[in-house]
């Protein structure tokens, strides 16, 4: 009889929501520049790993397709992997097939050099000791990594000068 009167309110106020909206507000400020330094150094990290899985993969395609596999660094962001069906190291056409990759379409920042171009033959090793490289990335924050082909075709990601 009195439960008229008597009323059944739920949710928030509005005073409630403009300190919650300000309390995110605040941490918002505080934590977004700390994550923007951390972003330089995941974009390395990232192509580092990206051109380590690709000779990866070029190793194990070579093994898989029982020829050579050869992985050509054009410039300080571009490597073509090459399909050597005819196992001459050159990209003559052919039977030959390739991909050109360019770091920097997911990684702007990141730039890299290498000491040679790896030919993976079917052993999964690579060819001679010549044939060894290691990949150095470099990112405009000043950060650097290495990636470096062993004789024995493993591949591995190491801190520069390691």
């Amino acid at each position: 009889m009195g439960d008229e009167n008597v009323r059944n309110e739920s949710g928030f106020t509005l005073m409630e929501m403009m300190v919650v909206m300000a309390v995110l507000a605040t941490l918002a400020a505080i934590a977004i520049p700390s994550f923007m330094t951390l972003l330089p150094g995941m974009r390395l990290n990232g192509a580092a790993r990206q051109v380590m899985g690709d000779l990866m993969g070029a190793r194990m395609e070579a093994v898989k397709q029982n020829n050579e596999f050869k992985v050509f660094f054009l410039n300080n962001h571009e490597y073509k992997i090459l399909d050597d069906n005819d196992n001459d190291g050159i990209d003559d056409g052919g039977a030959e097939t390739s991909r050109t990759v360019d770091i920097q379409d997911n990684y702007s920042d990141v730039t890299f050099g290498s000491t040679g171009d790896p030919i993976f033959i079917p052993k999964g090793i690579v060819q001679s000791p010549s044939d060894t490289a290691t990949i150095t990335i470099r990112n405009t924050a000043g950060g650097c990594k290495e990636v470096k082909v062993a004789i024995t075709g493993r591949v591995k990601i190491a801190e520069c000068g390691s």
